[in-house]
Order: C-alpha cells, then structure tokens, then sequence
C-alpha cells in the first residue's frame, strides 16, 4: 500500500497489508477490549476523549502535513482540519453524558420504566481520503464514548493518516483495541462486515461503496450509516447579499480542492442577480492561488490523484460537448503533479455530467431561474440530497422555501458544512442515518427498555 504525494507523483511511504491472520487478530482484540470498554464509566470515557483532543492540538502540525502530502490537502486547511477533530472530541467529551441519559416514560403506579443506551460492540469505519482526519474521528468520538469500540478501514491512499489517527487514541490512553486501524483494500471488506465479532458498519463515500456495504451488512442483519455523494444546490435569490454570497460561493466550491461531498456544486441563480454573480464568480477564482499545498498562501492544492482529476476533466469535456460552456478553467494545468483549475461551465444541458453527476473538484455549474420556484424546482432535480444553501435577505423567505428543499440540511445565508453540535447526513442517493451531535452518538446504541415492577 503505496502512498503518493499527488502535487509532485512522488511515493512518500510504503505500508504492508495485512493478512488474514493479522485481520483475524485485530476483531478477536476487539472483541476482547469490548467486553471491558463496555463497562467503563462514562465520565472515564469522556476524560479519555479530552486527552484525544489534546493530542490532537499537540500535534496537529505533523498530522496536517501528513494529510497535505498524502492527498494534497493546503496545509493552512490540513491544520484547521485537526483543529475541528479536537473541537469535536471537546463535545463529546462535555456532553455525551447528557446525549445519553436515561429517558423516563409514564408507566403503572409502583413501576418505573426507562430507556438506556447500551453499546452494540464493535464498529467497522470505511472512511474516505478526503478529510482523512475529519471523516474518522466524527465516527470515533461518539461511538467510543458511547462505549463501542472502533475498526477503521481508511482510504488505500491515505494509510499514514490511518496509522496517525491509530496514535492520537494510544497516546491518549485509550486501551488496546478500542481503535484499530485495518490496512487492507475494499475488495476484502465483505468478510469484514459479514464476520461476527462486527456489529455494525458505518461509511462515507461513493454510492456504490454504500451499497455494496449495506448490501452484505443488510443480509447480516447488521446497522448501517451511509454519507454517500452530494450535488448540492447554491441557490441565490433575487434579495440575497451578494458580496456574502460570492465569497461564500468561492469557498464552498473550491475548499479541500473542491473534494468535498458538501461542497457547492450547483449554482443555481435568480435571473434579476445571474450575470452579476457569474462574472464575480469567474473574477474570484481567477484570482485564487493554485499551488503547492504546503505553500501557506496556496487556495487550492492538487486533486487527490491523477486518475480522479482525469475522471473530473472528463466530467466537463463530456459537459461542453453536450453545449455547456467554459467561462475559465476546463483543462488540467501544464505542470507536475495533479493541477486542475477552479472552474465555472454555465448553459448547463439538462442530463449532462455537470448536470446529473457529482463532479468531485473545482468545477461550479452555473443556471439561471425565473423565480423562488424554478430555483427549488432545480436545486431539487437530482438524485442526491445532502446537503443545500439558499441565499436571501428575507429569513421568513428562507425558513419556508428551506422546506421544500430535499435534503438532509439546509443552511440559510451560510456554506453548507458539518458541525459537531448538530445532526449530518442525507436522503435519496446521499445515504441515511446521521452523524454528529445526539443523533449520531445513538446510531450504535442499543435503545434499551427496561420495565422495573
């Protein structure tokens, strides 16, 4: 398992791949860690999860440079990345005691009902590249501290975040088998999830992933949390702020090289604001720094790989075939390592890639509607339902059209982005369940009645 530095092609680490008995031994531990983590208390767990948290902040440097050499993250962002993971871990840390109290429930005279939240057990994690650091720990740190353990399987180009993220848990004393990383490749991951001693399953990635995960833990009667892809509507109306909505949009386009499942994706634009903001648009990513990731002054650093940034061109090489049209960017840059430009495409065609397909890097898809209506109608018009952000000064306006956008949140006059203080997740082809906040840390729990005569 080869990892590579995607802003210059050169290998940067090698790690071997399990074997079968390595896998084996890894679910016996834990198991076996289970079987004790279970019965801590929940206030040592949480102090477990502060120290998490100050490794975190401790190292944060080097953790953020392994991220940027791995999969070409800017540092500026790899180093904020780490920063949210202990921010997080701070939450969980202050209030899974209260996510997880006991609910009382009206019963007979004499009786005393109450639900309580048991572990399952152990948890298998298929994590992306993307936000390496990020994806992993807002699964660990509610499932740990809720008392399961965790079986990480990472991203096969990101294995030195996979081994660091292994660490900041040791270093923080957290018994052996409460975090365990598994370095092996997708293809060995049925007889992961199909195996016993695994009790549930959790993924962030592409929908195929998902359902080939769901699929197996589906007929092993096994939980599943699924944050597949997004194309996720930017919706600017005719009253929005457009200096807060252009430069809101340029970030949340091209944050993380624009390889973010939340990231903007659409933008769909009401006609009174359309030109105005396109041109900003365009003005604005001309002006962003496309470089070395290291560079603290880069925007944007490389796509993660040559072959995704290849999958990207096509993506819009298939679009302006089909009539759309290049306002600037549309070709890979001339220089080593792998450059794609931040890009806007307008008369989008309806069925095209940029139109029908998440288009994972910096590549804006501009539309124009006539009214509040056509604007929902379009944000609508796919088949996946992540995320959304909807412009307007009007907040009434906002709250009411926010209810008829299909998707797992919405954010009004803001980026779309995930928070640990509240729930995550998508409907349609963005998967289901929710991470973060009370409703992740009780995805994996057992919900427990217990009747007391």
């Amino acid at each position: 398992m080869e990892a590579i530095n995607p802003a210059t092609g050169e290998q940067i680490g090698s790690y071997e791949e399990h074997t079968d008995d390595e896998i084996d031994r890894t679910l016996e531990t834990a198991v076996d860690t289970f079987d004790e983590w279970r019965d801590r208390p929940l206030r040592e767990r949480e102090e477990l999860l502060a120290s998490a948290a100050d490794v975190l902040r401790e190292n944060k440097q080097r953790y953020a440079e392994t991220m940027t050499k791995e999969m070409g993250k800017p540092i500026s962002q790899a180093i904020g990345e780490v920063e949210k993971c202990a921010w997080a871990c701070d939450h969980y840390a202050e209030y899974a005691g209260s996510y997880l109290e006991a609910e009382q429930f009206p019963s007979p005279p004499g009786t005393e009902v109450r639900t309580v939240h048991d572990p399952l057990g152990p948890v298998l994690a298929v994590m992306p590249w993307n936000f390496p650091f990020w994806q992993v720990i807002r699964f660990a740190a509610p499932y740990l501290t809720a008392g399961n353990v965790g079986v990480l399987k990472h991203a096969s180009n990101v294995p030195g975040c996979a081994m660091a993220l292994e660490e900041v848990f040791e270093e923080a004393g957290y018994p052996e088998g409460a975090f365990q990383t598994l370095l092996v490749g997708s293809d060995r991951m049925d007889d992961v999830i199909a195996d016993d001693r695994i009790r549930a399953a959790t993924l962030t990635g592409s929908g195929p992933a998902g359902r080939a995960v769901a699929e197996t833990a589906g007929r092993h009667l096994k939980k599943t949390v699924l944050e597949l892809g997004g194309s996720d509507p930017f919706i600017v109306l005719d009253d929005a702020d457009l200096d807060s909505a252009v430069e809101t949009g340029v970030v949340a386009r091209t944050l993380n090289g624009g390889q973010s499942c939340i990231a903007a994706k659409r933008f769909v634009l009401h006609d009174a604001i359309a030109e105005e903001f396109t041109d900003r648009l365009v003005a604005e990513f001309e002006d962003l720094r496309v470089g070395d990731p290291m560079d603290e002054d880069t925007d944007v650093g490389p796509q993660a790989d040559p072959d995704l940034m290849a999958d990207l061109h096509e993506q819009v090489e298939a679009s302006v075939d089909a009539g759309a049209t290049v306002l600037t960017g549309g070709e890979p840059l001339d220089r080593d390592g792998a450059y794609y430009p931040p890009t806007v495409l307008t008369d989008i065609p309806r069925g095209c890639p940029a139109d029908t397909e998440e288009t994972f890097g910096p590549v804006a898809a501009v539309y124009s509607v006539e009214d509040e209506s056509e604007a929902i109608e379009l944000a609508n018009a796919t088949r996946f339902g992540l995320g959304a952000s909807l412009w307007t000064e009007d907040r009434d306006r906002g709250r009411r059209l926010a209810r008829g956008i299909d998707a797992g949140c919405v954010y009004i006059n803001e980026l779309t982005k995930s928070d640990p203080r509240i729930p995550f997740g998508g409907v349609k082809d963005s998967g289901y369940g929710r991470e973060l906040s009370e409703g992740g840390i009780k995805e994996f729990v057992n919900r427990k009645t217990v009747w007391v005569e």
